[in-house]
């Protein structure tokens, strides 16, 4: 399969390039590599998806790469005042001087409409400029995994009107439940056959509806508008896409997702969600925007290979969906800038960096926002600014939680459109080392939206840490909270929840005072 697949997408993609019709690239091709028009489609449209993709993201990538750039030469004033002469400022100016490059290349690509892609990775392509320290004897044996690599997949489109909703690969369901694919191939590996069998296939997710799209072909008699009788196929199209691997060939097939009902509710409540690198904050509210519950789902993505992430992510989004679904709930996500943390790696510290880059935000959002859709439960988007202030100074004391899930809590509460006016006048927030840190909130104006107020308490809230770790603080065990406030909920570090801790009226003064501090 790699002369039907690999060779024919890469000279398309050079033709198509230079601007040659497609329906005389079609007749050329046909001849050429002696492929079928339908398999020719099928690569024309994967083409087509990549250039657009590309296409479409390259003003984002060209906004992050001026973001960058940006912080980039910030670090760099700064080594240049501290640090004159050093190895740290000579590699910042290197890697200045790399982002600039990028972006002026991709600033020629934008104005002249041309498109790079590289068929097998960028990251295998550079493997041979270090064969050595790459795991290669030779560039021979790189080479091999290269070709390999640029003809490793191949697609096979399906279309409603087609029986089994694919002409080039003909799936039909067998009585132990498996499925036998008849895989149309190219003239010319079709010296012994044109049709390749595969019996007994098993798809470990999705197999009930790969079957339901193929029960759902039926042929439909109909007339025109002159009265002749008219003979055409309905039903779902079924595509595939073989992958090969270490361990062989892999078929993954598709079909369009069938809309779910949405079985939740708003006067219900909602389900708010803070997202971190370690872990995912949930908070649960009623319509009224009080608080229920509130839990932590770890993410243990350090170290981990791509795959095993988004396994590990993927079961943390089916488990908190599957929460709202059973308790018909709203799924309330931030609006997060993905562009804007990118950029942060520039000036991030090393071990901020790791945990930036480690973690897939978008896949986390892309899967909870996939699950809700599946599930039937409504994906609420809201701006993210200032959640995370609003749960520690507003939420994080007064119900006993920490203060990722105060900021859950304050999605939630977004989302269903409550107030965010300062529920405090003294703000006493959570520290790094499980204390405690105290300050005074602003005075609000009225006259101005509450996220100016929000603003200076973030300004405030961010001096308080930095005096608390200049003094010392984070070194020292936390403090123990005054008596008067220790019966309004317990500290950001401690394990456990004091009772009616969303109840302050309840509580007593003395309702956990056995608990350490």
């Amino acid at each position: 399969m790699q002369i039907s697949t690999g060779e024919p997408k890469r000279a398309l993609f050079a033709r198509m390039r230079v601007g040659i019709p497609m329906g005389d690239l079609k007749c050329e091709f046909l001849r050429r590599f002696g492929i079928t028009a339908r398999q020719f489609h099928a690569i024309r449209v994967g083409l087509e998806g990549k250039i657009a993709s590309i296409r479409e993201r390259l003003p984002e990538w060209i906004v992050e790469a001026e973001s960058r750039i940006q912080r980039a030469e910030s670090v760099v004033r700064i080594l240049e005042a501290r640090e004159p002469g050093s190895e740290k400022l000579h590699q910042k100016k290197r890697r200045l001087g790399s982002l600039r490059a990028r972006l002026a290349a991709r600033i020629a690509d934008r104005d002249s409409g041309r498109v790079r892609l590289c068929f097998g990775s960028r990251r295998l392509f550079r493997k041979q400029l270090a064969l050595e320290e790459n795991g290669y004897a030779s560039h021979a044996e790189w080479k091999k995994d290269w070709q390999a690599a640029r003809s490793g997949q191949f697609f096979v489109i399906g279309s409603k009107d087609e029986t089994a909703g694919n002409q080039s690969c003909r799936a039909s369901a067998e009585d132990d439940g498996s499925l036998t694919l008849r895989l149309r191939l190219p003239d010319a590996l079709a010296s012994d056959g044109k049709l390749l069998v595969i019996p007994g296939v098993r798809f470990a997710y999705g197999q009930e509806e790969i079957l339901q799209a193929l029960a759902a072909s039926r042929v439909v008699f109909s007339q025109t508008k002159t009265g002749k009788p008219v003979r055409k196929r309905e039903g779902v199209a079924v595509s595939y896409r073989f992958v090969r691997d270490r361990k062989g060939w892999r078929v993954f097939a598709s079909v369009p997702a069938k809309p779910v009902p949405v079985a939740t509710s708003r006067l219900a409540g909602a389900l708010g969600i803070d997202i971190n690198h370690d872990h995912l904050a949930v908070a649960e509210t009623d319509r009224f925007g009080n608080l229920r519950r509130a839990l932590r789902v770890d993410l243990n993505l350090y170290g981990k290979t791509e795959d095993q992430a988004k396994a590990i992510i993927g079961d943390a989004a089916r488990m908190i969906v599957e929460m709202a679904r059973e308790r018909g709930l709203p799924l309330v996500l931030e609006r997060l800038d993905l562009k804007k943390r990118r950029a942060e790696l520039e000036v991030a510290s090393p071990s901020a960096a790791r945990k930036i880059s480690s973690f897939g935000y978008s896949k986390t959002i892309s899967l909870l926002k996939v699950g809700c859709f599946r599930a039937g439960v409504e994906g609420i988007e809201v701006d993210p600014a200032y959640t995370s202030v609003i749960g520690a100074v507003n939420h994080a004391r007064r119900h006993g939680i920490g203060s990722h899930q105060g900021a859950a809590y304050a999605v939630a509460r977004r989302g269903l459109g409550l107030s965010e006016r300062p529920a405090v006048r003294e703000a006493i927030a959570p520290a790094r080392n499980g204390g405690h840190l105290t300050f005074a909130l602003p005075a609000r104006n009225r006259a101005k939206h509450v996220w100016s107020f929000w603003s200076e308490v973030r300004r405030r809230l961010k001096a308080a840490h930095a005096a608390h770790a200049r003094s010392g603080g984070l070194r020292e065990p936390p403090a123990p909270l005054l008596p008067e406030t220790r019966a309004l909920g317990a500290t950001w570090a401690l394990p456990a929840q004091s009772r009616h801790a969303n109840r302050r009226q309840n509580c007593s003064a003395d309702v956990i005072d056995d608990l350490p501090w």
